[in-house]
């Protein structure tokens, strides 16, 4: 007696190499920008990314999303996707043959240029995710993202397809699909007409080297707290001078790092 699928939404799950699409009830539009993941655990997509202004987009067909599941990919008869580390030493490390025909799988019909596809793997080790980062990969074509396990992948695999190591911080997490969420709703966000207000993202955090001024809304006084007078004034001109101004303050206070890079970004103009 076979096992009936898991439902997942309106599509039904099976062990396929197939990759599968998901939350697609309108059809994919021409050249859409892909995020390609390949994980141990896809049912763990789309998660975070089937909700709110992001899921909505993911409907529309503004971006799409598929998983590959590497355990289809694995050795023998229990599907073994890892070994024991070379040399000795705690853990298990994810295979190379099974990560690199995961990972050939997936890039089947993805561009080879890098600059336009680039692969990535999660993982503590790599340069530090920014909003720079985040704007390169929203103005590629899509993505493909490796999901690590255990103690990490055979460092081959990652040589022969030119993957890059993307860090979320400096913490160790026990997988890399919470990561990829993170990294695939920094990027998509900034895909034209995902968020419908381009100034939105223009004056977040990072985006001009600073931190984010402080916001506040409704109601005029709460807790005896009042909002700054300044905002309620009406001088554009004034709002956005102590809007700069506050940025600045929070970013040599609490990211020494950015203030002193916005300093010689400056000094260089």
């Amino acid at each position: 007696m076979t096992k009936p699928n898991k439902s997942h939404g309106r599509l039904s799950i099976g062990a396929t190499l197939r990759p599968r699409e998901l939350m697609t009830d309108t059809p994919r539009l021409a050249k859409t920008w892909t995020a390609k993941i390949v994980t141990l655990f896809p049912d763990a997509f789309p998660g975070v990314l089937g909700h709110s202004l992001i899921g909505k987009a993911l409907k529309d067909g503004l971006w799409a999303l598929e998983t590959v599941d590497l355990r289809m990919f694995g050795e023998g008869k229990h599907k073994n996707v890892d070994d024991t580390p070379s040399g000795g030493g705690a853990g298990m490390v994810l295979r190379a043959d099974v990560v690199g025909n995961a990972l050939a799988f997936a890039s089947h019909d993805a561009p080879k240029d890098r600059a336009r596809w680039p692969v990535i793997y999660m993982s503590p080790r790599g340069k530090p995710m920014t909003q720079d980062m985040a704007r390169r990969f929203a103005d590629a074509d899509g993505m493909t993202i490796l999901c690590g396990r255990f103690e990490g992948v055979d460092e081959r695999v990652l040589e022969h397809f030119e993957v890059e190591e993307v860090s979320l911080g400096d913490f160790v997490l026990t997988g890399g699909e919470i990561a990829a969420q993170a990294l695939i709703d920094a990027t998509v966000r900034l895909r034209p007409e995902v968020l419908g207000n381009e100034a939105s993202t223009e004056e977040e955090s990072f985006s001009n080297g600073l931190l984010e001024h402080p916001q506040y809304t409704r109601p005029a006084v709460w807790e005896g707290r009042e909002i700054p007078e300044v905002l309620t004034s009406g001088h554009h001109g004034k709002i956005a001078e102590w809007r700069q101004e506050m940025s600045e303050e929070l970013t040599k206070e609490r990211r020494p790092d950015l203030w002193e890079a916005h300093e010689k970004q400056q000094k260089s103009k």
